[in-house]
């Protein structure tokens, strides 16, 4: 059983693809923590979504790639808290990789996002 996320799924529609998304706010800021780069990736996305004429109902994966593999374990429940608050409780197929450093050097986070939006 997956925890917090779907093994896998399937859909049949138009394509959403996002590029790798950090936590820049629209001045190009990013949040000093973690948590707060997550939450404004996730936001970021969203609006990408949106633009797509997608919703978080449509995400079949997120591939997360992160700096530091104990900076994410640690914020688990706040991370998920952000995570409902931003996309509600529908959870893709997800994979958590880490990473030496993103190219943006104070990014803590980078999240690609694939939705599929029903014909």
């Amino acid at each position: 059983m997956p925890r917090g996320y779907a093994n896998g799924m399937a859909a049949d529609g138009r394509l959403v693809v996002t590029g790798g998304i950090i936590g820049w706010d629209s001045e190009g800021r990013l949040a000093q923590d973690f948590v707060g780069q997550v939450r404004q990736t996730l936001s970021n996305i969203l609006a990408i979504l949106s633009e797509g004429g997608a919703r978080p109902q449509h995400l079949v994966r997120l591939t997360w790639y992160v700096v530091d593999i104990e900076e994410y374990l640690a914020n688990l429940k706040t991370l998920g808290q952000v995570y409902r608050e931003v996309f509600g409780a529908h959870y893709p197929a997800m994979a958590l990789v880490q990473v030496v450093r993103l190219v943006e050097k104070a990014a803590r986070v980078e999240i690609e996002a694939t939705a599929v939006v029903p014909r």
